[in-house]
């Protein structure tokens, strides 16, 4: 049965804004200092991810800053499910006038990022700060690189709240930000976000991202121990996730990082990581694992999918209705994420489909646990079943929110939804 060994991750205390100085934040890659960015939301999911990479990480609005190595770099862009991209805070400092803009910009070390011809973007944010021309600051750190890279060139500047986008793949993406006068200055060591894992590439209605699909599974604490069951998988990216954590495949290991073509980084440390990752996968995945979809298309995206993923034959995918659920023994998890009623359907149907759902996994799934996505409150009072919250984030722009429910062999006569933000449940 799953449960909540760990209850709430303290909110982390954010570097000292009035720094003055480029020595309070760590350049040197014994002692990076590091900022694992989330959605909304998933920001204690991702942090105790990092705890289980053995990183300490202390939760911000928008991410996990945390402290390491190129090694823990590399681990954790290889290793983690939930995070959006990797920074490395590089300069912090203050500044309410150009030409205190312009004299830190000058003594960071990017040669340290950057070779002779580097193509560069920088993603450019300023917020409650007297300097509040992106466009303007970003000139000032352009010029700023040139003077230690002539050849080097620049990509439009964007900005930071601009991040379904990565620059392309040969551009070195910087994120600076201005919040209340403090600049922070990040070199991004991802480069393609990290829900690019390269198999999503058929796509059913209202598909789920992999970052938000590894969530909604390590949210609901399901830790690939136990059978798991998407009754409404769409193009299967929950089943794949699911797959993949019970298969101990690292998501990063089959595709490249930006921190990579840095200067002065090992170029023997990301082979060493990934044959680490390697030795420690299953050749098949220990438990069941099902997706199905009344349509027939959907299942054949998932299957494609999961065959680029490597773990179509982990994954039992079939063409059914929800009402063709079949009866399994307990424990497991039924984890989904069904239709809102925003963009598909109408409302006495979804209605019926919650209600169904709750039904059948009342009937033929009493015991697991039930894990859904859901954008509307009302909705989920029809599974008839006691909902806990474990986070609240977006999907697709739509506020979305990770609830989990006991399934009872009775209908609940309470149905309201407990709420338990902040909670990330682990085993």
């Amino acid at each position: 049965m799953v449960c909540q060994a760990r209850t709430g991750v303290v909110a982390g205390v954010r570097m000292a804004a009035e720094a003055r100085y480029l020595d309070r934040v760590p350049t040197r890659s014994s002692g990076l200092s590091c900022f694992a960015v989330t959605a909304p939301g998933l920001e204690a999911v991702c942090a105790a991810e990092l705890s289980g990479l053995g990183l300490r990480g202390a939760v911000e609005p928008g991410g996990v800053a945390f402290a390491g190595d190129i090694a823990a770099l590399g681990r954790a862009n290889l290793w983690l499910r939930t995070a959006s991209r990797v920074l490395v805070r590089v300069a912090e400092f203050r500044a309410t006038a150009f030409y205190e803009l312009e004299l830190h910009a000058k003594r960071i070390e990017w040669t340290r990022y950057l070779a002779p011809r580097s193509h560069i973007a920088f993603r450019v944010t300023c917020k409650k700060s007297k300097l509040y021309h992106s466009g303007a600051v970003a000139q000032r750190f352009e010029d700023a690189v040139r003077r230690a890279l002539p050849h080097v060139e620049t990509a439009a500047t964007k900005s930071e709240d601009d991040d379904d986008a990565s620059p392309p793949a040969e551009r070195q993406l910087f994120v600076v930000r201005l919040l209340h006068d403090t600049c922070t200055v990040s070199v991004d060591s991802s480069g393609a976000l990290l829900h690019m894992r390269g198999y999503r590439q058929q796509l059913a209605k209202a598909p789920l991202r992999e970052t938000l699909a590894a969530a909604v599974l390590l949210g609901a604490g399901w830790t690939g121990a136990t059978p798991l069951v998407d009754p409404m998988c769409g193009s299967g990216t929950i089943p794949i996730e699911g797959a993949l954590i019970a298969r101990r495949i690292a998501p990063g290991r089959d595709r490249t990082f930006a921190f990579l073509a840095w200067p002065e980084v090992d170029a023997a440390i990301w082979p060493a990581l990934v044959a680490a990752a390697r030795a420690g996968e299953l050749a098949r995945a220990p438990v069941t694992i099902a997706g199905y979809d009344r349509d027939a298309g959907a299942i054949a995206a998932a299957r494609a999918n999961a065959e680029r993923a490597g773990v179509l034959d982990d994954i039992a995918f079939d063409a059914q209705p929800i009402s063709a659920l079949g009866a399994a023994e307990a424990p497991g998890l039924i984890a989904s994420n069904p239709p809102y009623g925003v963009r598909i359907g109408d409302t006495d149907r979804l209605r019926n489909l919650y209600a169904q759902l709750g039904n059948v996994a009342r009937r033929q799934r009493p015991g697991w646990m039930l894990a859904l996505l859901s954008a509307d409150r009302a909705l989920e009072r029809h599974v008839g079943l006691r909902f806990e919250e474990r986070f609240a984030t977006r999907n697709g722009g739509i506020p979305v929110r990770l609830v989990v429910a006991n399934v009872e062999d009775a209908p609940s006569r309470v149905a309201a939804t407990r709420t338990t933000k902040g909670k990330v449940a682990t085993r």
